[in-house]
């Protein structure tokens, strides 16, 4: 290869198409004429099972007969849970914490073998995933369930046992947010994060799951674009842009000799800083190999373009690319093949079944006062079902799953229940009309989405206690939400507003299933 294709292997580019199925002329041309090394896809590209089968093989084929020596990287965010990318005829697995919840390490490994064998059979061959950042920061906006738990030994057990599955399955891995993103307050999607502690304290909490899951043989590892003063010595420099960080802890100290991917390198805290094209130089110095670009063809011309003059001016030396370029292609080389046809897709009915298993051992009933549960099933039993609609969305998630399906769960079993939807930050006007509603009701169902973010929400809730009629909580993403209301009579926590994991928990309401999870993290009473 020479330089700009050795370049191009150190690449990994999003598009957008006019159908899910196709590729844009720009990313066609970046494949054949930059040798770009991987692909990375969004929910704008996923189509049905057999639209992502058309889309992959077309890349791959783009890339073989563009002369390319070894297959495309294709990877995508399926960590399950509140941030997935397929859709319509896949399984719908359960997420970080909700597996996290179920106390048992070995399901997250048995997850992670038939989420990654969904992914594989769909020609999809690198997952980024799992998610091991510690979550020991209740305010977290951005990393929250996407996490196993608050306890760092937790965390690296679940962590690697996904990690394990994946790639049992043949899928290449990914660990996020190196060196730690889950005690922030800040979303990098947004700004620039700082997290303050000492090395020390570093190396026992946010390392510790990195680190025992590169011992276990980790494919692949994401920076993350925090600021760790105690390491990184220029004020507010991204990890991802820190030789320290990259070079001297994850390379020299941990010990890592595989790939070392950047997070989106159009998020906010680069974006905005130094730049897109001139942070995909700087990430190449501290010692990353591949640089993530997600979505404008212009920004990715100009990464290219400015890593290849910084190479001609020596500010990047050629033997730099030249290591970087031989730990890409020997990942490759170990973990892909050229395949030019894919079996049909059909997601297997034990994978739905494992599933809705761990989901059960997962959701938590924390409380259940007065005997409220089961619900009965008489239809002259008025249920009020009270829910925000979703648009508290992080830039990770998929607006596609925006919408939720509580209350239609709630009517499958008591057709007579009234089911009526709130703002996601309702004002007072909202919240008198659900008191109204709430008058000739016998109990009353409230969802919450991320109540800890919506002092309308927290309003809503409290005037429906202070009603003195049965009050049942269900938080449907955030277990912290938990503890805002602990004087409520029925507490769940679903991690996850899936419909089958609000199914679940809807079904053991009403004594039709068991659910046994226990909260990963510590909730405390906010009032």
């Amino acid at each position: 290869m020479d330089l700009k294709q050795k370049i191009g292997q150190l690449m990994v580019f999003g598009f957008k198409a006019e159908h899910p199925s196709k590729l844009s002329d720009e990313i066609k041309a970046l494949i054949e004429n930059h040798h770009i090394g991987g692909i990375i896809l969004f929910g704008r590209n996923i189509g049905t099972p057999e639209e992502i089968q058309e889309l992959t093989t077309t890349l791959q084929t783009t890339a073989k007969n563009a002369g390319q020596e070894q297959p495309l990287f294709i990877c995508i965010d399926q960590e399950n849970g509140v941030v997935r990318r397929l859709g319509e005829g896949t399984t719908v697995f359960p997420g970080a914490m909700l597996l996290g919840a179920t106390g048992e390490p070995e399901l997250a490994f048995e997850i992670g073998k038939a989420s990654g064998q969904e992914l594989l059979d769909l020609g999809i061959n690198w997952n980024l995933s799992p998610v091991v950042d510690v979550n020991n920061n209740p305010h977290n906006p951005v990393i929250d369930v996407r996490s196993f738990g608050e306890k760092p030994e937790m965390v690296a057990e679940f962590g690697k046992q996904l990690m394990k599955g994946m790639q049992a399955s043949g899928i290449i891995t990914t660990l996020k947010h190196f060196p730690g993103h889950g005690d922030t307050t800040v979303d990098s999607h947004l700004a620039l994060p700082v997290i303050p502690h000492e090395l020390e304290r570093l190396r026992k909490v946010e390392l510790l799951p990195f680190k025992e899951s590169i011992d276990s043989g980790a494919d692949t590892v994401m920076s993350s674009h925090v600021y760790f003063p105690s390491i990184e010595p220029e004020e507010n420099r991204p990890a991802t842009m820190s030789k320290a960080v990259m070079t001297g802890l994850l390379r020299e100290e941990l010990g890592f000799d595989g790939v070392i991917t950047t997070d989106c390198m159009e998020m906010k805290a680069i974006a905005d800083g130094i730049g897109t094209a001139q942070g995909a130089v700087e990430a190449i110095k501290a010692g990353v190999d591949l640089i993530m670009i997600s979505h404008l063809p212009t920004l990715q011309h100009e990464a290219i373009e400015r890593v290849f003059q910084a190479v001609l001016s020596g500010e990047i030396e050629e033997r730099t690319i030249d290591k970087a370029c031989e730990r890409v292609m020997k990942l490759k080389q170990n973990s892909l093949k050229w395949n030019d046809t894919l079996n049909e897709f059909i997601a297997k009915d034990t994978h739905k079944v494992i599933a809705e298993d761990v989901m059960k051992k997962g959701i938590t009933l924390q409380e259940n006062k007065k005997g409220l549960l089961p619900l009965p099933k008489e239809k002259d039993y008025r249920i009020l079902v009270i829910y925000p609609e979703n648009s508290y969305l992080t830039q990770v998630e998929d607006e596609r799953f925006a919408e939720h399906a509580l209350g239609e769960l709630v009517k499958e079993l008591n057709p007579a229940a009234k089911v009526v939807s709130v703002s996601q930050f309702p004002d007072q006007s909202e919240i008198d009309f659900m008191k109204v509603l709430a008058n000739s009701a016998d109990t009353i169902l409230v969802g919450t989405l991320s109540a800890t973010r919506s002092e309308g929400q927290q309003r809503l809730m409290q005037d429906m206690m202070n009603l003195h009629k049965p009050v049942i909580h269900i938080a449907m993403r955030s277990p912290y939400d938990l503890g805002l209301f602990p004087e409520t009579d029925v507490s769940v926590a679903t991690y996850e507003f899936t419909t089958p994991a609000l199914r679940l928990a809807v079904r053991a309401l009403f004594g039709l299933e068991k659910v046994t999870g226990t909260l990963p993290v510590t909730v405390q009473k906010m009032k």
